[in-house]
This record gives C-alpha cells, structure tokens and sequence, in this order.
C-alpha cells in the first residue's frame, strides 16, 4: 500500500512539511514581518492625524501671524477657504485636502506652526514668534542655497548684498570650526569661550539681526499698508 504523502509546501526548492520544526519557524517569521507592517501602518496614521490635527488648529491663529509662518501657498490658501466655508460637507472635505497638504511640509515647517500655536496660547505673542522664526531662516539659508530664492519671495525688498555676504562667511565660520582640532576646542572651553559663539562667530549673529530687520520692516510696510486702505474707505 503507497505511503500517504506528507502536506507540506516549498520555499524556494525546499520541502517543508506542515507541523514541522522549520514550518512553525517560517510561520513565526511571517508573523513578525506582519505584526511589524501593522505597527509600521499603525505610526503612519497616528501622524497623519496628528498632521490634520495640527492644520485645525492653525485655524485658531489670527491672520498675521498664519502669514508670518510662509506656509505653502496652497495650504495656506486652504486655510483660509475653510474659514469661508459654511456647509458641513464642504467643510470635511476641506479638512481633508487641509491634512493632506500637511502631510507634505517639511520638519522646520511643522515646528514653526507648533511654536506659533504654543506661543499664542501662552501669551508670548508675535514678537517671540518672530525670533524664532528669524533663527529657522537663518539656518535654512546657512544649509541650503534654495532657501535664499524663497526668503526672496517672502521679502523682496531685502538688500541682497549684505544678505548673500553674511551668509558666506557664516558658512565659511562654521567650515572652519567644524575643520578646529579637537585640542584647540577643548583649549576654547577651558578659556571659558561659549563654544556656540566661538563656532558661529560675528556673521552668524550679524545674519539673525538682518533677517530679523527684513521681517519687521515688512511687517510695519504691510500694517501701513491696511492703515491707508482703511483711512480711503
């Protein structure tokens, strides 16, 4: 009488026999690979909800100040639209186009929302929101050569020379610090130099203060600006 032949399957040339020390081995493996695509899948939600939580939120902050973050121009079009909006439906939609627009923002974008949030409930108010969103451009434009067409766009009437020279010896500082050997840092420190300011230098303090300038005298032109739009009316 033939021997019954024995269930089992293949992996890649490979008998594996139900109920056997490797079957339960591979079963165990693709239960791990699954359990870690949920989790995987599980972290992708809770941050995509906390992203369209956030753009909620930013509905709380006052005009200006949702102007001040430079957020895309398409979220912050979509900002504004829901506020216009009425029906319940619509209203839903908006929220979820509003999420995924979030979904697309940098890091540095999410964190200045976060603080212009927090510093509204607080109390801290505009000026402390402008501080630090000068030092976030300060080192997008130290990291990346890109960064300078955007601020361009947001301040036009910046005076490029000085900008693009600061922030060439900025980046020329900070070359020449990270290159220091590490007894001459360690000689800094025990001098009592602040490492910080050793590293940056004078540009890196000089550039804040020129960004932090072009954001305030835009700022005033723009509130001159409404003023005289509201004395013609």
């Amino acid at each position: 009488m033939p021997r019954k032949p024995k269930k089992g399957y293949y992996v890649k040339g490979e008998f594996v026999a139900e109920g056997s020390e490797r079957d339960l081995q591979l079963k165990a493996e693709l239960k791990g690979l699954r359990d870690l695509d949920d989790s995987t899948r599980t972290d992708q939600k809770k941050e995509s909800d906390a992203l369209q939580a956030l753009g909620k939120e930013l509905l709380e902050l006052p005009h200006k100040t949702l102007t001040r973050l430079q957020l895309p121009e398409k979220l912050h079009d979509a900002l504004l639209e829901y506020q216009r909006l009425t029906n319940f439906e619509a209203k839903r939609r908006q929220m979820q186009f509003i999420g995924k627009l979030m979904r697309k923002l940098e890091e540095h974008q999410v964190q200045a929302a976060r603080t212009a949030l927090h510093e509204m409930r607080s109390g801290t108010g505009a000026q402390q929101t402008q501080l630090l969103l000068a030092e976030q451009w300060r080192d997008r434009l130290i990291a990346d050569d890109q960064a300078l067409t955007t601020w361009l766009e947001h301040y036009p009437a910046t005076d490029i020379q000085p900008l693009r020279a600061l922030i060439r010896q900025a980046r020329k500082d900070l070359s020449a610090s990270a290159s220091q050997p590490a007894p001459a840092a360690d000689q800094a420190a025990e001098d009592g130099n602040a490492p910080a300011a050793a590293k940056k230098g004078r540009a890196y303090r000089e550039l804040f203060q020129l960004l932090r300038q072009s954001m305030q005298d835009s700022e005033d032109h723009t509130q001159d600006d409404e003023h005289d739009d509201a004395a013609a009316d």
